[in-house]
């Protein structure tokens, strides 16, 4: 198993658990995006990356992404196909009942993420990579 895809298991299983406090693993001018969703955003850094998540996290209650599968790509891009769990805090919806299963790709060089984009449908990922759903 690769180094990177070491890296990036061990940040979903930080995730998994609702833990988004680390940031150790990311460049510090990390590229960003939530491609889709409630709220899609860009951005660039570290400072940039924690306020969005902020934003997400402060939307959900018990916010939870855990990962399904790990598929290295080409150019030391990792695919993660992800299930999202959390409850609004005002509606009381579980988020599995709308966008349960998404995605995310990291580009990784010299042991950080240098880009991370997060895509709450897989469609959108698959599109986004050229690839097939």
């Amino acid at each position: 198993m690769s180094e990177n895809l070491n890296l990036v298991r061990s940040i979903y299983a930080d995730w998994e658990r609702g833990d988004y406090s680390a940031s150790e693993w990311a460049h510090p001018e990390i590229a960003f995006v939530i491609a889709d969703g409630p709220s899609p955003v860009s951005g660039r850094g570290v400072t940039d990356l924690s306020a969005a998540w902020r934003d997400v996290l402060t939307a959900w209650r018990d916010y939870r992404a855990a990962a399904e599968e790990f598929v290295e790509l080409d150019d030391g891009r990792i695919l993660v196909w992800t299930a999202f769990s959390a409850r609004g805090w005002t509606s009381d919806i579980e988020v599995r009942q709308v966008l349960a299963r998404g995605a995310s790709v990291l580009q990784m060089s010299d042991g950080t993420v240098t880009k991370l984009v997060l895509y709450f449908t897989r469609d959108r990922a698959l599109a986004d990579l050229g690839l097939e759903a």
